[in-house]
């Protein structure tokens, strides 16, 4: 026990030792900084308030520059060491394409204002943040940095003066304003590298996407995350994917039918159908009447959506994650949106077998079961033939696809295992087993190097 005690005893005063390591190396770095700003040799609390005031207040992107240009903000002493964890996961290189970055955030609420804090934690260099409405009481139960000292201030502005106590180097330019054509101009030009729509009303969200679209701008999309009690629902797809969402398929109609998107746009939405709905809206006397009556700004939405604030906060650290990592140029595998369910597979397991005795004679080269032949169709190949990666269809059409799409091995002098499979529909495995991969390599090199990196990520999975 006493050896016990001693072990315990020593691994505190171990961590006492480096927090205090870590505390005075960072005032030292700190007081360098304050030092070059001419605050004189002693750090105080006034020093440290008017080092963050100055950096706060100052006028963002003024000829590009604010208290560090953004392309040297690595080079900083405390920059460098706030942003270590990130420049090891990354490395050094892909860590600053992220911190020379700019992303627009549209509509800072509960999703818009946690995936902007994380965006800005994230070392993003420059953000603009966008929103028309103040803080409220009732958004705290999810909004990321907002206290009651808050209540009635304008979301960005109040986002701007924490995020300048977190990372005061970042070039942050905060607008009170409502997107629409009027200000699609002040608010997109610049070339952002991203665009995070976290707006909750469709005529605006729909304006906005369609916009980015025609600027050629990288755009994800936020759906509805009202009502929804189940985080592990979350996914990142393309719009033309997303389900059980009233808000996506009403984006989808307006987008098709405006503006001739049929797709190419990735959301974060929830599987989850929605648990409850919209509120009633009861006037000054009580009594239920028109919410259109009430509408501050006209199309914006007055009724009540129930939310528990975790499903937005989570929701808006998936934005800031597919975010982070497409900037650092980062590679991730997304869950794919299939809907077969087991029997499906079952049936393309058995598919399989009688398709190889058929060929081959025997079933004794299948090397996969049903739970990896659910891994071959859906992370390698989405549900969808090798040869037909669109998304069209999706749904309701994915559940009909199975009855003419089976298994094939890509190359016919190996085994049917998880790392030689593809899926194709039947006529496209006749035409594939006729002719050979040298062939192929030759006639369609972009389909070959495709098939190929897919099956080479099976052989890395399965560590093959």
């Amino acid at each position: 026990m006493d050896d016990h005690r001693l072990k315990l005893v020593a691994l505190l005063g171990t961590g006492v030792l480096i927090g205090s390591l870590s505390t005075v190396a960072f005032l030292k770095l700190l007081r360098r900084r304050v030092e070059d700003r001419g605050c004189g040799l002693k750090l105080t609390e006034s020093d440290y308030k008017e080092f963050i005031s100055e950096v706060a207040t100052k006028e963002p992107f003024a000829n590009g520059t604010l208290a560090l240009n953004v392309q040297n903000l690595l080079k900083d002493e405390i920059v460098s060491e706030q942003l270590t964890r990130n420049v090891q996961f990354f490395g050094l290189e892909c860590q600053q394409k992220v911190t020379e970055s700019y992303v627009v955030v549209i509509g800072l609420g509960g999703v818009g204002s946690h995936a902007a804090s994380m965006l800005l934690r994230s070392g993003v260099g420059r953000l603009l943040l966008v929103d028309f409405d103040q803080v409220s009481l009732s958004s705290l139960n999810r909004h990321a940095v907002a206290t009651r000292e808050d209540v009635g201030v304008p979301k960005a502005l109040c986002l701007k003066r924490h995020f300048s106590s977190i990372f005061p180097e970042c070039q942050i330019d905060a607008q009170v304003m409502l997107y629409d054509a009027s200000t699609e101009e002040e608010i997109l030009s610049g070339n952002p590298d991203f665009v995070l729509d976290c707006i909750d009303n469709i005529d605006t969200k729909v304006s906005l996407l369609a916009a980015c679209r025609r600027r050629g701008l990288r755009v994800l999309s936020a759906t509805g995350a009202g009502a929804r009690a189940d985080p592990t629902r979350i996914r990142v797809a393309d719009l033309r994917e997303s389900i059980n969402d009233p808000l996506s398929r009403a984006v989808r109609h307006r987008l098709r039918k405006d503006y001739g998107i049929e797709g190419g746009i990735p959301v974060v939405f929830s599987l989850e159908k929605p648990k409850v709905k919209l509120l009633p809206f009861n006037g000054p006397s009580g009594e239920e009447e028109n919410p259109t009556d009430y509408q501050i700004v006209p199309g914006f939405r007055v009724r009540i959506i129930p939310v528990v604030g975790y499903i937005p906060a989570i929701f808006g650290q998936v934005m800031a994650s597919y975010v982070v990592t497409q900037l650092a140029g980062l590679h991730v595998e997304t869950e794919p949106v299939v809907k077969f369910d087991m029997d499906h597979y079952q049936i393309l397991h058995q598919r399989l077998i009688e398709h190889e005795e058929l060929v081959y004679g025997t079933a004794h080269d299948v090397q996969v079961d049903v739970e990896e032949v659910m891994y071959v169709v859906k992370e390698l190949w989405h549900g969808r033939s090798a040869r037909d990666q669109s998304l069209k269809d999706v749904g309701r059409a994915m559940w009909r696809s199975v009855n003419e799409l089976m298994l094939a091995r890509w190359d016919c002098a190996k085994p049917a295992s998880v790392s030689n499979l593809i899926l194709l529909k039947f006529n496209e495995a006749d035409e594939h087993e006729s002719t050979t991969l040298a062939v192929i390599r030759v006639k369609e090199p972009e389909f070959f190097r495709k098939v190929t990196a897919v099956l080479k990520r099976a052989e890395l999975d399965f560590g093959l």
